[in-house]
């Protein structure tokens, strides 16, 4: 290959240093190679050629032949317009320009045949076109040009310094004229012919230029197969080498605790899944290899029993355990669970967190080195350096997403070797992010709730219907039963927040008056002990309502709370709903969740709701979550870095990245190291993608 796609982008015809620098810092592009991987978002059929007077008022864009016959300066509120009459022989419309006029005015051409093209405006029954793209007839016919036009990313920055769609597109015909449009192959002969895929040079020919459609969805189909076959070979190479390399404790026994636990205290049957689960959990621990599991379940399915009788094997094999929590209220609900079973086995237990006493918590690291202390709960606290085990086996971390890669290797380093990990999540993530973002981790699942639980039922209710819903409500606290009232949290408008929830918290305290009647209340603006306060309040039982901001989303469990409104429900996600009705529905009554809105609703928040009131099921919510949100919001801040695909999208692509795995696991069993000399290409793609910009150290 003559060019070297890892020259800088200044270098190339069309760019030189000021438009290099803007590049760099809008787009990310460095090389060529970043040039060539900029796809386009979309295309757009520049075959057909529109008279004036078959414009309609539609949002698409269209070109049009016409002439530049007048030109003027049009004064307005705030500045001038330029504006141009552009006439063909069936009428006349307008051009119109706010900014870069003085360059604009100089550079036109008056009765000389232009090509127009944008979006078209109906204003006091003229249309007008603000900003086109012009090019002299003339230039037109002359440029290596496909029928559907490639529309790039772009940002407000690269449009006002003047590089357009136009300029980029003609940056990108520099770059094939240059390279001649060869590009090394990536993909093996094998896998060409097995998947019927076209070549490289080809594809990348055709995602840019294409001639028709049909070769641009071979061109596209080709390329999203490469990323994501090459993101699922890196994610189950790693898990391969781990395995190989990382030796963990091999836990041989299972005895004493783990028994009598099974036999004499456990407060419930485990459920077909959970015993699927601990099974997986007990084929890593004696397998010589370290444990990196991923357990999923939604809220209420029994996940933390499945970690305490991890923990009882571990201990069984004289190991200390640790389980982290993101926030104190978890980690001490956690320790308050545990604290009772442990007790039944005289199991020692401790809790760390930020708000631990000196001298209590000096005690907890001196027990912890001469490993008195068998498990250890608590928040970031158990990270500090201080503190030592004398021998850590099983790490277990809840709500692993809420924890940076970088906290979460600093468990590791707590020990001479590794120790095992669980990780724990209740928010439900679907197969094909689950397959991307954690590719390189075991994955269990816990998908059934336990017996006796009861699926909560979930109603939308309109503003209009609120009498109807107080009564409800009041024959529900007949009954003896708990009431939430959430309202939603949008930081923007925290007065406005503030605002509903005090006007909400005076109605209902209006409707449900003291003494017969105790509201708590519960918001971001309060001190935190006067939030434990009333939280405790509650939780014992003194008041009946709880009205809230979203505080209470996670880790929050009274039983004896069985119904859940949550005002203004279009304003909150889906994972955000799922998560707020879990905190209902854990007692053996039956459950209710009452999702309240006005009647004006997107089609998205509809969508929603509906999801809401038709599925209880975790998995399927996240699944609609991910189509109507995309990957990026679903991972929170932490794992975005997994969404850096250049073409490939996990949603609408998941079937291509299903196939995409299952070719690369199929080649790895074959060839593990990827030494055959059929597989030399792969191999060195794959080094080449690890060595430039570490394309997916997204990755845990």
């Amino acid at each position: 290959m003559s060019t070297n796609l890892q020259t800088p982008i200044d270098y190339l015809k069309g760019v030189g240093p000021n438009r290099a620098d803007l590049l760099r810092k809008e787009l990310g592009i460095h090389t060529y190679q970043d040039l060539i991987n900029l796809f386009p978002n979309r295309y757009i059929d520049r075959t057909q050629y529109y008279k004036i007077n078959q414009l309609q008022q539609t949002n698409a864009e269209v070109q049009i032949v016409g002439e530049i016959t007048a030109l003027k300066v049009v004064a307005q509120k705030r500045g001038k317009r330029l504006v141009a009459t552009f006439k063909d022989e069936s009428g006349f419309m307008e051009l119109v320009w706010f900014r870069g006029q003085k360059w604009i005015k100089d550079s036109l051409k008056f009765n000389t045949p232009y090509v127009i093209f944008g979006r078209v405006n109906l204003y006091n029954g003229l249309f007008n076109m603000p900003h086109p793209e012009l090019e002299l007839l003339e230039e037109h016919k002359k440029n290596l040009r496909s029928a559907m036009q490639a529309i790039y990313p772009s940002t407000e920055k690269l449009s006002n310094k003047g590089i357009t769609n136009r300029v980029i597109s003609k940056i990108m015909q520099n770059l094939f004229l240059e390279t001649k449009g060869k590009f090394a192959e990536t993909l093996s002969e094998d896998l060409l012919n097995s998947e019927k895929l076209i070549p490289k040079s080809e594809a990348l020919f055709n995602v840019h230029f294409p001639k028709n459609s049909e070769l641009l969805s071979k061109a596209q189909f080709r390329l999203k197969f490469e990323e994501l076959f090459y993101i699922q070979l890196q994610l189950i190479l790693k898990n391969i080498i781990h395995k190989s390399k990382i030796k963990g404790f091999v836990f041989e026994k299972v005895s004493d605790y783990f028994n009598t636990f099974y036999k004499h205290h456990l407060p419930f049957e485990l459920t077909n899944a959970q015993k699927r689960v601990l099974k997986e959990i007990r084929h890593d621990f004696g397998s010589n290899a370290q444990m990196n599991r991923l357990l999923q379940g939604d809220v209420g399915s029994g996940k933390t029993i499945v970690a305490f009788m991890s923990m009882l094997i571990g201990i069984d094999n004289d190991f200390q355990c640790c389980l982290m929590a993101p926030t104190e209220i978890l980690s001490v609900q956690h320790y308050n669970g545990l604290l009772e079973l442990s007790n039944l086995l005289n199991i020692r237990i401790e809790l760390l967190t930020g708000s631990t006493k000196a001298s209590k918590r000096k005690e907890i690291h001196e027990n912890l080195e001469n490993g008195a202390i068998q498990i250890l709960i608590g928040t970031h606290a158990l990270l500090e350096d201080k503190v030592k085990f004398k021998n850590l086996g099983l790490a277990i971390i809840d709500e692993q997403h809420r924890f940076g890669v970088a906290q979460r290797s600093k468990l590791w380093k707590k020990n001479t070797s590794p120790p095992h990990i669980l990780v724990m999540t209740a928010t439900p993530i679907p197969r094909t992010l689950a397959m991307s973002v954690y590719g390189d981790l075991d994955i269990s699942i816990i998908d059934e709730l336990p017996a006796g639980r009861k699926p909560i039922k979930t109603v939308h209710r309109f503003d209009n219907n609120r009498l109807k819903v107080f009564r409800f409500i009041k024959d529900e606290i007949s009954k003896g039963r708990q009431i939430y009232i959430v309202y939603p949290l949008i930081q923007e408008s925290e007065k406005m927040d503030y605002k509903d929830l005090m006007d909400g918290y005076e109605s209902i305290s209006r409707d449900f008056p003291q003494p017969e009647y105790q509201i708590s209340i519960v918001h971001g603006k309060m001190k935190s002990e006067d939030k434990d306060y009333e939280m405790q309040r509650f939780i014992k039982g003194e008041t009946q309502i709880m009205v809230a901001t979203t505080v209470i989303e996670v880790g929050v469990n009274v039983p004896n709370a069985s119904v859940m409104i949550i005002e203004s429900a279009e304003r909150f996600g889906l994972s955000q709903l799922h998560q707020l009705r879990g905190r209902v529905g854990r007692g053996a009554e039956q459950s209710y969740c009452i999702l309240m809105t006005s009647h004006k609703l997107s089609n998205d928040s509809k969508t929603r709701l509906q999801t809401m009131v038709s599925s209880n099921d975790g998995f399927e919510i996240a699944e609609v979550d991910l189509k109507l949100r995309g990957p990026g919001d679903i991972m929170g801040t932490q794992q975005s870095g997994v969404l850096n695909l250049k073409i490939a999208n996990i949603v609408k692509d998941k079937d291509i990245l299903q196939h995409a795995r299952y070719c690369a696991q199929q080649l790895l069993k074959k060839d593990p190291s990827l030494s055959y000399p059929e597989n030399r290409t792969i191999l060195n793609t794959y080094k080449q993608l690890s060595k430039y910009k570490n394309m997916w150290n997204y990755i845990s």
